[in-house]
């Protein structure tokens, strides 16, 4: 939940409550922003930013001439226009003073927005405060248990700072009050406090929310949550399915539909590198274990990169934790420290904890993805291609100079060579003395470059694979688990999913009876 930054960072903080708002609201924070001379925060929750509503364009506006941009700096340390941009103590008071006020005109000029907006009875039994995609929950809930007439729902644009007239003038009609938001209850703790200070005006409230339970204190609301808040508080014969309705889906879904878990995609090249990850920690025997980053390699913590990762949480933290575990060695700790990254995640966000570790001389080993890429959120340009965000020439960092400017010991191999990069592995992992990388280098199987081109040819001959009686006891389909490769009921052998194959050709080496067999595409 973000929506305590904008409280302790003190700006203007809006949240579209519906598809139209989402991009109304985020014009008009642009605006709003150039109005305050201030940051201003739009934020939107996972089920508006993953769903899609019908939305009014407006016309576009006229393409003006460039501006020649200019630095403008000779005005006063107070000037924002054309001052020098400089926080010294003694400026703190004067410039903590400006920014009170540039909430106080956000706050003002929310007053009168479109917005804010209030539905329902001029003196409702139960007024709803909602904001962001609970606005939808709640209309929903209002309209199913047929409450128009005896609920008001006030739902806020604004919602830091609070728009104080408007919210005075809501809050006056009604002594029960309901509050339904995600995931905090920020919303209610504010409103709540602000209501204290009016009691004298507005009189003595009654609150609902997440502090008595009407609505859950963790995870995502929906209608259904919605309206078993309401049928609670306003004594409505309401019996909500939800819970059995989630209950019996779950138990049907078990029964009749098969286990999909996450995995990589066929050709991965994430897939072998995790395969020799996992077997070389295994044979080096010494309990190591591998710290994870955020990106298409966090499957690893699961069954598609055989449980390698151990610890799993932000970009750019294995390295700083692994940097970590490798530097106590005075404390008797002899496991090998292994961290992983990303090519694009390296630049975002590993070299600074890669600077640390090389800088106290941890012992660890960090392992560089690189698919040439950022691969989960669409290809973008990083620094270590040679084209832009707007696809012009630029130079490449070469990460493998880099890591060895820093002064780490670096090795460049392709995962689809199982042999060397094992042997690499292995013999980094040997190696107890600095920060050791390994480069994984080869293009993701998705890729604009490769998608639809493979490199081979695979099948498998079925007079060689004896599947559940070999003794790898089916290792491709059961272990290696690539969708390319389907287990036939009926042959009891492996076979290639020729759709989906992706032409990898990676199983053919893993497979140890040589059944499954690679061609060369020319």
């Amino acid at each position: 939940d973000s929506r305590s930054y904008a409280k302790m960072m003190e700006f203007p903080l809006l949240e579209p409550g519906d598809f139209q708002e989402a991009k109304d609201i985020t014009k008009w924070a642009f605006q709003l922003s150039e109005e305050i001379r201030n940051v201003v925060m739009v934020r939107s929750v996972t089920r508006l930013s993953h769903a899609s509503g019908n939305v009014i364009l407006e016309s576009l506006p006229p393409v003006e001439p460039r501006a020649q941009a200019r630095f403008r700096c000779s005005g006063s340390f107070l000037d924002q226009i054309e001052g020098p941009i400089i926080n010294l103590p003694v400026m703190v008071n004067p410039l903590h003073a400006r920014q009170q006020e540039k909430l106080s005109m956000a706050s003002k000029i929310m007053e009168d927005s479109p917005f804010n907006t209030y539905t329902g009875p001029a003196a409702p039994e139960l007024l709803l405060i909602t904001s962001s995609v609970c606005n939808l929950y709640s209309r929903e809930a209002i309209h199913i248990l047929n409450l128009d007439d005896r609920v008001g729902l006030l739902k806020l644009g604004m919602t830091w700072p609070l728009p104080s007239r408007f919210l005075e003038k809501y809050l006056s009609i009604s002594d029960n009050v309901l509050i339904v938001e995600e995931v905090l209850p920020f919303l209610e703790d504010n409103i709540e406090a602000f209501a204290a200070r009016l009691a004298l005006e507005i009189g003595i409230k009654t609150f609902h929310g997440k502090h008595d339970g009407s609505i859950p204190a963790t995870n995502e609301l929906n209608p259904d949550l919605v309206m078993e808040a309401l049928s609670k508080i306003l004594n409505v014969p309401y019996k909500t399915v939800f819970r059995d309705y989630a209950e019996r889906a779950q138990e049907i879904a078990v029964r009749g539909a098969p286990d999909r878990a996450l995995t990589f995609c066929p050709g991965c090249p994430h897939r072998a590198s995790f395969w020799s990850i996992h077997n070389a920690l295994s044979i080096d025997n010494r309990e190591g274990f591998m710290c994870g980053d955020i990106g298409c390699y966090s499957l690893a913590a699961g069954p598609s990169g055989f449980q390698t990762l151990k610890t799993l949480h932000a970009m750019g933290c294995g390295t700083g934790l692994a940097s970590g575990f490798g530097s106590l060695e005075a404390f008797g700790m002899d496991q090998p420290t292994v961290s992983v990254c990303g090519d694009s995640t390296f630049f975002h966000a590993v070299m600074p904890a890669l600077v640390n570790a090389i800088h106290n001389r941890a012992n660890i080993t960090l392992v560089i993805l690189d698919n040439s890429g950022t691969a989960m959120t669409g290809f973008q340009a990083h620094p270590g291609l040679k084209v832009n965000a707007c696809g012009e020439d630029v130079p490449a960092i070469d990460i493998q100079k880099l890591c060895e400017a820093m002064g780490a010991k670096v090795r460049v191999v392709d995962p689809f060579d199982v042999e060397l990069t094992q042997k690499t592995l292995l013999e980094t992992l040997a190696d107890d003395e600095g920060v050791k990388v390994v480069i994984l280098r080869q293009i993701c199987a998705l890729s604009p470059e490769k998608k639809g081109r493979k490199m081979f040819d695979v099948s498998v001959n079925e007079k060689i694979c004896i599947g559940e009686s070999c003794g790898c006891n089916r290792l491709c389909t059961r272990v290696l688990k690539c969708p390319g490769l389907i287990w036939d009921n009926e042959k009891k052998s492996a076979a290639i999913d020729e759709v989906i194959c992706a032409g990898c050709g990676f199983c053919a080496s893993i497979c140890p009876s040589g059944a499954i067999e690679k061609r060369e595409v020319l």
